[in-house]
């Protein structure tokens, strides 16, 4: 479950620190991408028609009832239509990734060919070799991911002008399955984090537009050059060695000063989205998800399993990260309501200067005092 983090980044929201052209990189066929994601990622379980008609029914209408429970929770977005999220099966859901990383990058996938005649068939060959790789993760992602709010979707490609929410069917049932869970409190707990994604970024008038242009200043500051990066090994190294080294690894510790302020900025973010969706999801309480508890209990031990090569493939991605960023979130959250309330928490979404730093996750006190006083 994620925030859906894709979009269109426009040029006026890269950073003025850039130090080269955004056409020098080397871009991804996202048409490639899409095509091998959807040849590799596979059906998912066997159901019956009856059985997989009634999951898309019922997500799509469990999407509008959880979303009217988050709002009485939150106090958020009380004055928004009420609109079904679309329920999509894995390979749906692997072209609408596709898509919208290729608007993230700037890079659509109608450009390719452009770019590949101004710079030869090298670049073009590489933008082949990149589309592959990506369609890889996003086949295993496709059979992981339950659901997905993408804030810049558009009436165009199944949502509409505030985003459109995207829940995964097959792999709702397959997790549902292999949980042993209740399916109707399943699907509904689902939705519950997913709406809340939703609320977060329709009923936060500023959060999209943050969201876009610090991603455009991470996009900016991957100009930084190889040999800076590789300068930076013997640090990194070091850093593993002694185990201070963050859990986003290797790739966070080569970053340059500005790409990692920008990450942080993006880190502590998803965090919040994240933790907070946890949170509502299961703060809704038992009279709305009966079995709440043990769906939480076996859904965190399911996050933490898999075998040796999903377990690899999960810290390669990332995934083993974005689990912490779900707990320190959460915890967070917790924290603050059981301090100042709901209404307090709310502070966060005032403004980009109310938003917690990356640091102040562990250190929620800090937060309060910086913001309540």
């Amino acid at each position: 479950m994620t925030a859906g983090s894709v979009g269109y980044v426009s040029p006026s929201s890269q950073s003025s620190s850039e130090s080269g052209s955004p056409s020098d990189r080397v871009p991804v066929d996202w048409s490639i991408a899409a095509t091998t994601g959807t040849l590799l990622v596979g059906n998912g379980p066997n159901v019956s028609r009856a059985e997989a008609d009634r999951a898309v029914a019922q997500l799509a209408e469990l999407s509008i009832v959880a979303e009217g429970h988050v709002r009485e929770l939150t106090g958020l977005g009380a004055h928004l239509p009420l609109v079904a999220g679309t329920v999509v099966d894995r390979r749906a859901w692997v072209r609408a990734a596709a898509a919208g990383l290729g608007a993230l990058t700037g890079t659509a996938q109608g450009e390719v060919g452009k770019r590949s005649d101004q710079h030869g068939p090298l670049r073009s060959l590489l933008a082949g070799g990149a589309g592959v790789q990506t369609g890889l993760a996003l086949a295993f992602l496709g059979s992981k991911v339950l659901g997905q709010f993408d804030p810049f979707g558009t009436p165009g490609d199944g949502g509409t002008d505030a985003g459109r929410l995207l829940l995964v069917a097959p792999n709702v049932i397959q997790a549902e399955r292999a949980m042993g869970v209740a399916s109707d409190d399943f699907r509904m707990w689902v939705c519950l984090h997913e709406s809340t994604h939703r609320l977060q970024f329709t009923a936060i008038e500023w959060l999209r537009e943050y969201f876009a242009t610090e991603v455009g200043r991470f996009i900016a500051a991957m100009d930084d050059t190889t040999a800076r990066s590789l300068g930076r090994l013997p640090e990194a190294i070091r850093q593993a060695r002694s185990g201070t080294a963050s859990p986003l690894g290797l790739a966070e510790a080569l970053q340059s000063p500005e790409q990692r302020q920008a990450f942080d900025r993006l880190i502590a973010l998803a965090t919040l989205l994240e933790g907070h969706a946890d949170y509502v999801m299961d703060a809704v309480g038992p009279e709305v998800v009966p079995s709440v508890a043990t769906i939480r209990r076996k859904f965190t031990e399911r996050r933490k399993g898999g075998g040796l090569l999903d377990r690899l493939l999960r810290s390669l991605l990332g995934i083993d990260a974005k689990i912490k960023q779900y707990e320190q979130g959460a915890a967070f959250t917790r924290h603050v309501v059981d301090r100042v309330g709901m209404s307090g928490f709310n502070a966060v979404w005032q403004s980009p200067e109310t938003l917690p730093a990356r640091g102040e996750f562990s250190e929620p006190d800090a937060w309060l005092r910086r913001v309540h006083g």
